[in-house]
């Protein structure tokens, strides 16, 4: 068998990594199609099956992920071999961040840093998958959530979050509007325990025996909400934009501080990245201002809501 092409290989490798063939198919600079071509021609060469399609992308079958523990230490090597001699241009900027929060705070704040940074081309890779700074050395930093320490990484702490029920103005003006001590009695979107139990310890009331539905990430709660399934726990960093709009409504001026807060976190050798400190500086401006602006929209989105009516009558489910 004559050997694969190392560029067949490495697209294996950035696929595999990836877990999406689009998203590895725009590192590598090539149309999907192309990078399926590679990966199709590999398989036949060894004759095997190395991945299969599943909901978000794809994965590694026994015989792709016994390929990729093999050859992937090898482009590593390589990589890092290289590095010292690739030139890092100040003038292009790659963040990773989540796509939630990519949407929900950064994209609609970008424009005032391009406008102010026109020199800077930057770019956003919005991912749930971990990044490996050491072996990813395209990206020069990311935005995380999370608790402020990552080993080998500097964080600079952008603001904390909050936590505050959030319901469609739709589900108050069909039911009422909740008060501290009645809010067990509503529809709650959840799980009995966590977030949930500290807000009841805080403020007053009873959780109630049973949630309506329970969600494992937060767009998906967030939408529930804004359909008037229930009341959700949100975070005010995501939710804001559906509060702006008239999507949700808070419900109480009491706030819960979120486990965690926003970072802007990056390797050491992103330190010296000019565009960085630019992004860096214009991140804590915005921040700034969005913490101390957070109040004014929580009350601006009380005044839009419907009038309150009686709590309904307690039920619980059997």
């Amino acid at each position: 068998m004559s050997r694969p092409p190392l560029h067949a290989l490495q697209g294996f490798v950035v696929a595999a990594r990836a877990g999406n063939l689009s998203r590895a198919a725009e590192s590598l600079h090539l149309t999907v199609s192309a990078l399926s071509h590679q990966i199709r021609g590999l398989e036949e060469r060894l004759g095997q099956r190395l991945f299969v399609r599943v909901a978000r992308g794809v994965e590694l079958t026994a015989d792709g992920q016994s390929l990729f523990e093999r050859v992937s230490p090898h482009f590593d090597a390589i990589e890092q071999a290289l590095q010292p001699y690739r030139a890092r241009r100040d003038d292009v900027l790659t963040i990773t961040l989540m796509p939630s929060f990519a949407s929900s705070w950064l994209v609609p704040r970008l424009p005032r840093f391009l406008a102010a940074h026109p020199q800077i081309e930057i770019n956003l890779q919005s991912t749930v998958n971990k990044v490996d700074f050491e072996r990813q050395t395209d990206i020069d930093a990311g935005l995380r959530y999370g608790p402020g320490e990552w080993p080998g990484l500097h964080a600079v702490h952008l603001f904390d979050d909050w936590v505050v029920p959030t319901v469609s103005p739709e589900l108050v003006a069909r039911l009422g509007r909740p008060t501290l001590d009645t809010l067990g009695d509503f529809p709650l979107l959840g799980a009995p325990g966590g977030r949930w139990s500290d807000w009841f310890a805080a403020f007053g009331g009873t959780a109630p025996k049973r949630f309506v539905a329970n969600f494992d990430d937060s767009e998906t709660l967030h939408r529930a909400a804004v359909e008037g399934l229930g009341v959700a726990l949100g975070r005010l960093t995501l939710t804001r934009p559906l509060v702006e709009a008239g999507l949700l409504t808070t419900l109480f001026e009491e706030r819960l501080k979120a486990e965690f807060a926003h970072y802007l976190v990056f390797p050491e050798r992103s330190a010296r990245h000019r565009g960085l400190h630019a992004f860096r500086d214009w991140l804590l401006q915005e921040a700034q201002h969005y913490s101390a602006s957070a109040e004014c929209v929580q009350a601006r989105a009380r005044g839009r809501t419907a009038t309150p009516a009686k709590p309904r009558a307690k039920q619980r489910s059997r």
